[in-house]
């Protein structure tokens, strides 16, 4: 696209633009306009021949082959849904953004910034992501750096994601073989204990008109905290700033001067009114921002992700020098569009714009992009995807429907995961209390789930498989939990148990986020958010009884946490382990077939100032 550039250094606010405005056909109101504000930058007049080039890039992707349902729609500073994602419109818009950037004399790169796969639904998941990867493929990514979830499965599985082959328990599922990551898994701070090696390529370079441009990809320091630590017990992983200089000064011995950072993590923009538009900067903060303070100039783009927001940014390096920052947001809802020029003489970035760009479902077919729906009203075309993606992706859910669209149970209505004050919402409730009544053979009193783990809510409105209001299928659950956790019951005293739940807030047992755990009935507290840390939590009781710090209680959780992911340390100290014989997706369906399950009260935790 064509932009306005506007010298920095500090964010410029450009011209809005309208890309891809679509006319409305007679008698039709006018559709919206989509305006995104790209950030520009510029690094003043080059001393040799122009070279233009396009980054396409996106992140956290999670497997999103189907458009995302329930409140997956992007809201821009205008205050309009719009229904977005799916991968057969990421494709579409892929490709139209391609050929505008081959229009202005561009050459495209695709790149991406970790978390393509793991946390997905059960049509990635069912294939251990090998669906996402070949989606991946075929949509034309070609370098991307690992995310924390791209170590669900651990390192010898994303190695093999990369590499190609059959999964070695379940082999080749699909029956065509699994040829590996045609891109670059990039894997810069994830270094193998033994030989002091990045586990997969640090870095990438890709050539632009005779010049080169180098990638260099990581996730963030604290993954350890945030996988299952049994699957990356062989590795550590290192500095951001400190690894993302190593390997440019590197780029630069061999004559790289223009940079791109692919980094696991990220920030986020001030969610007050007005709703902040899909590519601005407003009241950035997050840990992206330090990151970029201690980046090497030569480091002119960092795509982010991590905190799926959505954002384009222009924040200053270690030497002053404005860096473009984006993220776009989460399951292919959006592509970020990065145009840039290079000099031909030094090698390096000249101008930098960056513009997020919204996924519609429903795209500009050539013909006006309007059809009519059984009303009569003129809407976008819903049929408007790319032939080649759909082929791919119906493979995979015609495969796995049967699995996926059988009911499993019901719900009175919906069922959301927005936690109140205290950090509890109706849907940890359930899936606590599913994870207690699946144990009760092991005598289990108390469960404990962690609410990173959920990763959807249950809408008693979506019909996955044509199925009634408030029936569950199989998918919908799996979509809600789709780590296929072990679920776990341990001995802990009532005083090992306050030190978990002490544990939720940051500066007690090494705690570095708050992170409130979500309880089965009958389990109740306060918390004080003023009070010390490893003095928050009071008045804990089990039914009404106050927890005996010496008295023994079984506690149920998944074996995340058991292992001590998400910081929780102290659950790795319990006594008599004992392992479900499912997984904790089971538990749920379990509980979801004694239904309709209401949605849960959300009023076990409380807090006070």
């Amino acid at each position: 696209m064509i932009r306005t550039r506007l010298a920095l250094p500090a964010v410029a606010i450009a011209a809005a633009a309208t890309l891809a405005a679509i006319p409305a056909p007679p008698g039709a109101a006018a559709a919206p306009p989509s305006e995104f504000t790209p950030v520009s930058v510029s690094h003043g007049a080059a001393k040799g021949k122009v070279v233009k080039g396009q980054f396409l890039s996106y992140n956290d992707f999670h497997g999103a082959i189907d458009p995302p349902t329930g409140s997956g729609a992007v809201v821009n500073a205008s205050g309009t849904s719009t229904p977005a994602g799916g991968v057969e419109y990421l494709a579409t818009w892929l490709k139209k953004l391609r050929a505008e950037g081959k229009t202005e004399g561009r050459q495209t790169i695709t790149a991406g910034a970790g978390d393509l796969i793991g946390a997905t639904p059960l049509v990635s998941a069912a294939f251990h992501d090998e669906p996402t990867i070949e989606l991946m493929n075929e949509i034309g990514l070609q370098v991307s750096s690992v995310g924390n979830h791209e170590f669900d499965e651990g390192v010898d599985e994303l190695i093999r994601i990369q590499r190609g082959g059959c999964h070695p328990v379940d082999g080749c599922q699909d029956g065509d073989g699994y040829g590996g990551a045609k891109f670059a898994y990039l894997a810069a701070n994830t270094i193998d204990k033994k030989t002091g090696l990045p586990i997969l390529p640090p870095i990438d370079i890709k050539y632009v008109g005779g010049v080169p441009v180098g990638f260099i990809g990581m996730t963030l320091e604290g993954t350890p905290s945030i996988v299952n630590p049994a699957g990356i017990k062989n590795v550590r992983f290192t500095d951001e700033v400190e690894t993302a200089n190593k390997w440019s000064n590197v780029l630069k011995v061999f004559g790289v001067k223009a940079q791109v950072l692919l980094l696991h993590e990220g920030g986020t923009q001030a969610t007050a009114t007005p709703t902040p538009g899909v590519s601005d900067c407003n009241g950035f903060t997050g840990p992206i921002v330090p990151i970029v303070a201690g980046l090497n100039p030569e480091i002119g783009v960092v795509i982010s992700g991590h905190t799926h927001r959505f954002y384009s940014c222009s924040l200053p390096n270690s030497k002053g020098v404005p860096t473009v920052v984006t993220s776009a947001g989460t399951n292919g809802q959006i592509v970020t569009d990065i145009d840039y020029s290079l000099d031909s003489r030094t090698g390096r970035f000249v101008d930098i714009d960056a513009t997020n760009v919204i996924v519609e479902n429903g795209v500009p077919d050539g013909k006006g992009g309007w059809v009519k729906d059984a009303a009569g009203a003129y809407v976008r075309n819903p049929d408007t995807v790319d032939a080649a993606a759909k082929k791919v992706a119906d493979k995979y859910r015609t495969a796995v429907a049967p699995i996926a669209n059988r009911i499993v149970g019901s719900i009175s209505g919906d069922i959301v995961r927005t936690a109140t004050p205290a950090g509890e919402s109706p849907l940890g409730d359930v899936i606590a209390d599913a994870q207690l009544a699946y144990t009760q053979s092991a005598g289990a009193q108390i469960a404990l789930m962690n609410p990173g783990g959920i990763r959807a809510d249950l809408d008693a409105d979506q019909s996955s498989g044509g199925e009634a209001y408030g029936q569950v299928t199989y998918g919908e659950a799996f979509t809600v939990q789709p780590f296929n956790n072990l679920v776990t019951t341990q001995t802990f005293t009532g005083a090992q148990l306050k030190n978990v739940l002490e544990q939720q807030f940051v500066g007690f047992g090494g705690q570095t986020t708050q992170r409130i755990l979500q309880v089965s009935a009958g389990l109740t507290y306060t918390w004080t958010a003023s009070a010390t840390a490893g003095s928050k939590v009071s008045n804990l009781a089990l039914n009404g009884t106050p927890i005996d710090p010496a008295a023994n209680y079984v506690v149920t959780t998944n074996d995340f946490l058991a292992n001590g992911g998400d910081g929780f340390s102290n659950l790795t100290l319990g006594t008599g382990r004992v392992t479900a014989p499912g997984f904790d997706v089971d538990a749920l369906v379990a509980h979801l077939a004694t239904g309709p399950i209401a949605p849960g009260p959300a009023n076990r935790i409380t807090t006070t100032p």
